[in-house]
């Protein structure tokens, strides 16, 4: 994961200083791609240890098409907790929870999850019902599929999340905005624009996440794993973030570990936790840092 690295190293020396919604700082640039040959094995982060269990359950939740944080939090996911809890804060029902009690109650309560625990029309619901035109709804991601199969060179291999009109009713308008899927020689690659990208806590979840749907695409259409191009506009590194960046930037990367599918499956819809399986992961110790909200 020398790219990665690299990636750290270019907004260190390239970066300024800018504000941002968050107010907590950054050091940004504009405009970078990295690029990782799948073949070479599975792109998780191995200068500090990244929660794969966490990645694949977010990845099985977009792709169901679910915005409701319930799945996640029975499945000890936390990622995305900290927005709905923001809401909830500021709702007339807040009576000093911590999030810890949020999430208890939105794991025990499925009415209490349905009033504070969607996050709007994210990232699931863009990508299997997109909301065109006179409000009709499209399966972005299973039109591709669909699409891959029957007419792989097609340039139009494109599933979008940013959908304008719907913006504002989302938790966090989403971050990785478009991929495009790209079939040659039976290799299938996936190229991934990601308009802000948070270098610390948000890209390395981000490489693996695309790259695991693309293993998956790859299995469903009977294909071999090609690249993941994760291209960026804004790159940042939270001025609170500095530290943790140095650290990880002393350590040496590892070889990387290998991604198995362990049964045959036909629709991504069918895939569940239990089908993957990562073998000779060793990275160095976690480095926590504070996600900025």
């Amino acid at each position: 994961m020398r790219q990665y690295l690299d990636f750290l190293r270019h907004i260190l020396e390239h970066g300024t200083r800018k504000d941002d919604r968050t107010h907590t700082g950054t050091l940004s640039t504009f405009g970078y791609q990295m690029r990782f040959p799948l073949e070479e094995g599975f792109p998780l982060l191995t200068t500090k240890k990244v929660h794969l269990k966490s990645i694949i359950h977010e990845l099985l939740w977009f792709i169901s098409g679910d915005t409701n944080i319930r799945y996640l939090v029975l499945h000890d996911v936390k990622i995305w907790t900290d927005w709905p809890f923001a809401k909830f804060r500021s709702s007339s029902e807040y009576r000093g929870e911590t999030i810890d009690e949020f999430a208890r109650k939105i794991r025990e309560d499925e009415l209490f999850a349905r009033r504070h625990g969607d996050l709007g029309p994210v990232y699931g619901r863009q990508w299997r019902a997109f909301e065109g035109k006179d409000g009709r709804l499209v399966d972005q991601l299973g039109n591709v599929v669909r699409e891959i199969r029957e007419n792989p060179d097609s340039r139009r291999l494109i599933v979008c999340s940013w959908n304008p009109p719907l913006i504002g009713d989302m938790a966090l308008p989403p971050c990785h905005t478009l991929f495009q899927f790209y079939v040659s020689e039976g290799r299938l690659s996936c190229q991934l624009y990601q308009r802000s990208a948070d270098a610390f806590l948000g890209v390395p979840f981000n490489i693996a996440s695309y790259a695991l749907l693309t293993l998956m695409v790859a299995h469903v259409t009977g294909l071999r794993p090609g690249d993941f191009v994760h291209t960026f506009g804004d790159c940042h590194i939270y001025l609170n973030h500095l530290d943790q960046i140095r650290e990880q930037l002393s350590r040496e990367p590892r070889p990387l570990p290998i991604l198995k599918i362990l049964r045959s499956v036909q629709r991504l819809e069918d895939f569940r936790f239990e089908d993957f399986e990562l073998t000779g992961y060793d990275p160095h110790p976690a480095i926590k840092g504070k996600v900025a909200v």
